[in-house]
């Protein structure tokens, strides 16, 4: 067969050796991932780097201001290996990231022996009760933290469930009537469909469904406030949902005393 090929039989013989050589590195190499070889030895180098004193000795947390720290630093510690190198950094960095009151985080290495995690903080918004649980949440309605009612910041508060994830809807439309905004109280997410709002003044305005009906009637609301000064005068609620333009007010009255609504029209 040899004298049959265009190349001399030294030449066929040495191909044929070095066919047969890289064989069997492929078929080593082959055998060596398999049994994981490569990762083992990464490990035991990474290892003895850290025997060498590069291991996570301290944990330096930056940027928090209310959170509690215990949280970051359990995360920080449950590693396989404190082994400076095998640490898997953007690892632990999605797990801070789960965790409600971190909405960043930067984790790195400081050789020799210190972890770095820098926390970018939510700034908690409001209070939301749904049922008997209250929570903290921020502006985006993400929770943050369970919060006892004997320890409630002043914040507003909003009551329903999903209220929370209106929250973003909300302040765009309170935003709209700064004035009412300084005054809210709370506001009730009714039916999973529409606002109630109550005011520091003791009154309660009740918005009709869809963000572009609620912002015209609070809009027109808060100009009749304005010019004829509605708030503050002993009034139960304010019913804007009708759709004809009018406002029906609820009086206070005495106990079996029947409720006589007072529609006010729009000037």
């Amino acid at each position: 067969m040899a004298g049959k090929l265009p190349v001399k039989e030294a030449q066929a013989n040495k191909l044929a050796g070095w066919a047969f050589a890289l064989f069997a590195i492929a078929v080593t190499g082959a055998a060596a991932v398999a049994l994981d070889v490569p990762a083992k030895v990464g490990i035991a180098a990474g290892e003895a780097v850290g025997d060498a004193g590069f291991r996570v000795r301290s944990v330096d947390v930056q940027g928090i201001k209310r959170m509690d720290p215990r949280p970051v630093y359990e995360i920080a510690l449950d590693q396989k290996t404190t082994a400076m190198p095998l640490l898997d950094v953007a690892a632990i960095r999605q797990r801070l990231l789960e965790y409600g009151w971190v909405k960043d985080a930067r984790v790195s290495r400081r050789f020799p022996d210190t972890l770095v995690i820098d926390i970018v903080e939510r700034k908690p918004a409001a209070l939301w009760q749904d049922e008997d649980r209250l929570t903290l949440i921020d502006a985006e309605g993400v929770v943050l933290d369970r919060v006892p009612v004997s320890q409630m910041p002043d914040l507003p508060l909003l009551i329903g469930k999903g209220a929370n994830a209106h929250a973003v809807a909300l302040d765009a439309l309170l935003s709209q009537v700064p004035a009412l905004k300084a005054q809210l109280v709370s506001a009730t997410w009714v039916g999973e469909r529409r606002w109630n709002l109550s005011l520091q003044t003791g009154e309660t305005i009740m918005l009709p469904e869809g963000n572009t009906a609620a912002a015209t009637a609070l809009t027109k609301f808060a100009k009749m406030d304005k010019s004829s000064g509605l708030l503050g005068r002993g009034y139960i609620h304010f019913d804007m949902r009708n759709p004809n333009n009018t406002m029906t007010v609820r009086l206070p009255r005495k106990p079996g005393e029947p409720i006589v609504p007072e529609p006010v029209s729009e000037s």
